[in-house]
């Protein structure tokens, strides 16, 4: 859902009352759309600072309409005599519906989460202070843990997101793999038509990669095969951090389009 903010400044806490009052008296919802249009910008900017503490792999669009939901359901059940005012109550209201859309879209325990940002910062930090990536040995000791324990982190946090299978990652000797072929393989990775199935989806994929257009292949290699968070993605492209996070999830639509009737096929392989 694009939301049109340009023109409607941040209105004062009486102003933002008198609309209300307005609307309460008047039931009228060309009232009550002013309202949203003048707190969409809330919205938006609450959404995109919980999107970059997770993997970019969440569809901004879907935490942009749960927060104007959000911020709908606040216009209705606002009470002024509570003490708060209107864009305090709708704050919270739409930071709490973004953060239950946030659990809902990921069944990772939030346990598997914190080991997923401690790696991650592990990992930004022993390059800002060698210059290069660390073994999995070094990072393994950064975290204070034993390599396999790291191993197995590192498979779960991959598991979790059945999307980014078939993406881009930098192995120990710093070269591009895809994410599949990290995984710990068991007995079924032994039958052969597992194996020519899993081949054929890595085709397709890669096949349907090629077909994006540049901008889209190349927020998905910062993104994906460098690391970037999304702020830096934007300054090498030179774009704001929202125009990323769109580049973003119209890449994921384009794929899922591409790969539709490859459905079952997928998920085989994941």
């Amino acid at each position: 859902m694009k939301l049109d903010t340009r023109r409607h400044q941040r209105i004062s806490a009486e102003d933002a009352l008198t609309l209300w009052r307005q609307y309460k008296e008047s039931g009228d919802r060309a009232v009550r759309d002013r309202l949203v249009l003048t707190f969409a910008p809330m919205v938006k900017y609450i959404v995109y600072k919980k999107v970059r503490e997770i993997p970019a792999r969440c569809e901004v669009e879907d935490f942009i309409s749960c927060g104007l939901e959000a911020l709908i359901h606040s216009i209705e059940r606002y009470d002024p005599e509570k003490g708060a005012t209107l864009e305090q109550f709708a704050w919270t209201r739409i930071h709490g519906a973004v953060l239950d859309e946030l659990r809902r879209q990921d069944w990772a325990p939030r346990s598997l989460r914190r080991w997923e940002r401690d790696i991650n910062q592990a990992r930004e930090h022993f390059i800002g202070v060698h210059g290069r990536r660390p073994s999995r040995e070094e990072l393994a000791s950064t975290l204070n843990t034993t390599v396999a324990e790291l191993r197995a982190r590192e498979d779960e946090i991959v598991a979790s997101d059945v999307t980014s299978l078939n993406t881009l990652v930098l192995s120990d000797d710093e070269t591009a793999i895809e994410r599949i072929d990290t995984l710990v393989s068991d007995d079924r990775f032994a039958d052969p038509e597992h194996h020519t199935a899993r081949d054929q989806a890595k085709m397709r994929f890669r096949a349907a990669f090629e077909r994006l257009p540049r901008r889209e292949r190349e927020v998905a290699v910062l993104l994906y095969v460098k690391n970037l968070t999304l702020r830096e993605i934007g300054g090498i492209l030179g774009v704001s951090e929202s125009r990323v996070c769109q580049i973003h999830g119209q890449l994921k639509r384009m794929l899922r389009e591409e790969l539709s009737a490859d459905s079952v096929l997928f998920s085989e392989v994941a």
